[in-house]
């Protein structure tokens, strides 16, 4: 049965932080990429599953069937490190069924009416939204750019937006 060693929220998806300081510091040796537009694009897929270190096996997948294969325990064996690109994908799994304790907040990039928060996180109004929804559903979400940063709980981040 895979082992959730972490689940984060990076727009980015697999970038460097992930490949160099996530794998190593959670000791994934899979890495889970949730995801509607690469799993409907086989060319940006291919480049994100070339992104990721030869030693971690890379899997992609949309939203529903991600947490399809999650339900039915068919995400085989291993520490994963799940990616979802924005707070959108990941309350709609949430939503779908995909049960998950604690979710990290890693990146969310910039763009109009979006205020930055935390580092390089941004958020608008709809994100605080589904902050807020997820809290409601005991999922215990913090900001954490980088291992070596402090994880900053939700409550202290929305008290900036």
């Amino acid at each position: 049965m895979a082992n959730i060693v972490l689940c984060r929220i990076d727009s980015r998806l697999i970038h460097g932080q992930v490949v160099t300081k996530w794998v190593g510091q959670s000791q994934a040796n899979r890495i889970a990429v949730v995801s509607d537009e690469l799993e409907n694009d086989p060319f940006m897929k291919n480049i994100y599953l070339m992104a990721a270190p030869p030693n971690v096996k890379v899997d992609c997948f949309g939203n529903q069937s991600f947490v399809k294969s999650w339900l039915e325990n068919q995400l085989g064996d291993g520490n994963v490190l799940v990616l979802f690109p924005n707070l959108t994908t990941v309350c709609q799994a949430v939503e779908m069924g995909f049960n998950i304790d604690q979710i990290q907040v890693g990146g969310l990039g910039g763009g109009p009416n979006r205020k930055a928060v935390f580092q390089n996180i941004t958020l608008d109004d709809a994100d605080v939204e589904i902050l807020k929804k997820l809290k409601q559903a005991s999922v215990n979400v913090y900001f954490q750019t980088i291992p070596e940063d402090k994880p900053q709980p939700v409550d202290d981040v929305l008290k900036k937006y």
